[in-house]
């Protein structure tokens, strides 16, 4: 594989993919004996984008997949563009054009590849604008991301910035309110914040949280209820349930206008 390609599997990532980016795929392999309606699918759209295919046995995907769930479809695709800063500034001025108000996602240490897969999941679930992250100690968009979210990599954007804190005041000089889970906050509960407005949660990763200065460049700190013997939940468990606390507000707000 040269050294700018990438490798992409499962059925979701790979429709996705096909769908929106058709131009980055250099070949596709798939699974031998392998014929059902989802594979019919991504072999219908291979041939009206013409991308090269080879039917392949099980091993070849298993070797080239080095272990992961492939679903009997892998994809050799050229490296995405990588988003930063400015990629920022144009995310939200679309938003603004579309009239609505900003809704990122800021996820602080987020290593694990299956847990950015999740949260990307969740953030085009919930409707969010693009996922910021720090350049540097942050997963990164790669195969095991791609399956996990089930084609939300290809609608999500993924940001990655320098310097996350004076990122973080840039974006409360817009007016954009910065609203971070800490289980040990002795302030509010999730869902006792007012979060309709246009804004920013920002998580840490499970177990050391936020590092300071992300912490401290927060305008509220919030944490969930924790009623077990857990200290604390899945970062991409908790994102979804602030997430979506997030929306519901924001829909009961359209309601009573």
């Amino acid at each position: 594989m040269a050294k700018h390609d990438e490798l992409a599997f499962g059925i979701h990532a790979v429709t996705a993919l096909i769908e929106n980016q058709p131009e980055r795929f250099k070949e596709l392999f798939l699974l031998k004996g392998r014929d059902d309606q989802r594979l019919s699918t991504i072999i219908n759209l291979s041939r009206k984008y013409g991308i090269p295919t080879q039917v392949v046995q099980r091993k070849v995907l298993d070797d080239k997949a080095k272990g992961e769930q492939h679903q009997g479809v892998l994809a050799k695709i050229t490296q995405e563009k990588q988003l930063s800063e400015a990629d920022l500034d144009d995310v939200l001025l679309a938003a603004e054009r579309k009239g609505e108000p900003p809704f990122l996602l800021i996820l602080d240490g987020v290593t694990d590849p299956h847990n950015l897969g999740a949260c990307l999941r969740n953030a085009d679930a919930a409707g969010v604008q693009a996922i910021i992250v720090p350049k540097d100690n942050a997963a990164r968009i790669s195969a095991t991301v791609r399956k996990v979210a089930v084609g939300a990599a290809e609608t999500v954007p993924l940001i990655q910035v320098t310097n996350l804190a004076r990122t973080m005041k840039s974006l409360q000089q817009q007016g954009i309110w910065l609203v971070g889970t800490a289980g040990e906050t002795d302030c509010c509960l999730y869902d006792d914040v007012k979060l309709d407005g246009p804004m920013a949660l920002v998580m840490g990763a499970e177990g050391k949280g936020m590092r300071r200065l992300t912490k401290e460049n927060c305008d509220q700190l919030v944490k969930l209820p924790m009623a077990g013997s857990v200290s604390s939940l899945n970062v991409s468990v908790a994102t979804g349930i602030c997430l979506f606390e997030i929306v519901r507000q924001r829909q009961a707000k359209m309601l009573h206008k």
